[in-house]
């Protein structure tokens, strides 16, 4: 057995890319993968500290309002039956 470590990137698609050494060409081989995310994971709140945070940020935008646009017309469709 022979572990092999290394550093990739999952594409949108969802797949990621494994290449091995040559050494195990034309071989079968049985594979476990452990995933470890390397991007930083958002702190979690205890309840006091996120009731604060909500506090603090509540009606930040009020002199900055955000405005949802025109949506548009959209086609009429037949009836899914």
């Amino acid at each position: 057995m022979e572990a092999i470590k290394l550093k990739t990137h999952v594409g949108t698609d969802g797949m990621m890319k494994l290449e091995v050494p040559t050494s195990f060409s034309n071989s079968d081989l049985e594979v476990i993968v452990v995933v470890s995310s390397t991007t930083p994971q958002p702190e979690n709140f205890d309840r006091a500290e996120w009731l604060a945070f909500i506090e603090a940020t509540a009606g930040s935008l009020a002199d900055d309002p955000i405005e949802r646009g025109s949506q548009g017309t959209y086609e009429i469709r037949d009836e899914i039956l």
